[in-house]
């Protein structure tokens, strides 16, 4: 298999390597860490500019045509800056929760806002009791003879504060999951924001007779668990190649971090231990790396072959990107839990990847669970 990446591919890691290095600097991030939004609307514009928005939307709507393997350049490259813009939410998970569900008129006037910037997404999904469970769903959606009447709670939704519209699931009377879009600041929705670990923000969602009109319903009404599922892989597909991003630019700063400290009149990298320890971290990278692509590669498989592989890579990446994390932190000393240096926003960023869509102990319990099927089948 040739993993060559294409012209084009190699001018968009260029391309989003060079504004991330030039953009993304500690005092950046130190002014948006104070942003109620949690990123920069500005730089959200940039983005839209330089077409990373409308990278995975088709072209009839607006879009380049991308697929994963763009989104995982792009989404290394914003590890590597730890971007806090709402990326994910609203390209990675949004978009293609529209494009997969969504009517075609919902996809002419939604996909194409996405695309220039004007709308900022959010998917309300996760539950208290779901446990990571994606179709353990109590929020409820009734239908009134005006449209829909939504009720329920949602938990960690990301830049939920920061969306125009918000994708939220819930189930209808005939028990099938639904996604309905609950505009900002809809009659019955309360939020209650906070900061995330590591950068940008998230919300909890209390939505208690939220009236929402017909059209509000993405889609036909048919079950949207194969679509969130679709999704959700995708999604952490991307976070896979960020936390890579993240790992590369931790063992970079530790790898020349030991060259420049002196101990006992000599580098760190001097010592034979201090490099079996680098040597470890390049090989945790490399894994990641492969883990990544991987899932990305697989991002258009059929359904059980694709869980796999987001799950394999959400379970191994997970366990390699603590021991980095743990490592580099051990390696620059004191100095690596101060906020004179990157380290710890870095280690931090990677701590919320761990957790973000489950841990590694349950995707590893899903990739089995999945094995099991597809031996079945």
């Amino acid at each position: 298999m040739d993993l060559t990446l294409s012209d084009e591919q190699r001018l968009l890691r260029e391309s989003a390597d060079r504004f991330v290095s030039e953009t993304y600097t500690a005092d950046h991030r130190r002014k948006i860490a104070g942003d109620p939004l949690g990123f920069s609307t500005n730089i959200w514009k940039q983005f839209a500019d330089l077409g990373w928005l409308a990278l995975p939307i088709s072209e009839a709507h607006g879009g380049l045509g991308g697929g994963a393997i763009e989104i995982g350049i792009l989404m290394e490259a914003f590890g590597r800056g730890l971007v806090s813009e709402p990326y994910l939410s609203t390209v990675v998970i949004g978009a293609s929760l529209i494009s997969e569900c969504g009517t075609e008129a919902q996809k002419q006037d939604l996909l194409p806002k996405i695309a220039d910037g004007s709308l900022v997404l959010a998917f309300a999904h996760s539950e208290r009791q779901a446990r990571f469970d994606l179709a353990k769903v109590a929020t409820s959606a009734k239908k009134t003879p005006d449209g829909w009447r939504l009720d329920g709670h949602k938990t960690a939704v990301l830049d939920g504060s920061a969306a125009g519209q918000i994708i939220v699931s819930a189930r209808n009377d005939d028990g099938k999951l639904g996604l309905f879009l609950v505009p900002r600041g809809a009659a019955g929705l309360t939020s209650r924001d906070f900061p995330r670990l590591g950068g940008g923000r998230a919300c909890n969602l209390d939505l208690s007779g939220v009236q929402l009109p017909a059209d509000a319903l993405l889609g036909d009404g048919s079950d949207a668990l194969p679509a969130i599922e679709a999704a959700v892989d995708r999604a952490m597909a991307a976070l896979g190649a960020e936390a890579v991003g993240i790992m590369q630019t931790l063992l970079d700063q530790t790898l020349e971090y030991t060259k420049i400290r002196k101990q006992f009149g000599r580098p760190l990298s001097a010592n034979q231990v201090i490099r079996h320890r680098l040597a470890d971290m390049a090989m945790q990278c490399d894994e990641a790396r492969s883990m990544a692509l991987r899932a990305a590669l697989m991002a258009d498989a059929e359904p059980v072959a694709r869980s796999r592989a987001a799950s394999g890579a959400k379970a191994k990446i997970g366990r390699c990107a603590r021991f980095v994390a743990e490592q580099s932190v051990q390696l620059h000393g004191a100095m690596g839990v101060t906020e004179e240096l990157d380290i710890g926003s870095y280690f931090k960023r990677l701590l919320a990847f761990d957790t973000l869509f489950g841990g590694s102990a349950h995707h590893y319990r899903r990739h089995a669970a999945l094995g099991g099927r597809a031996i079945q089948a």
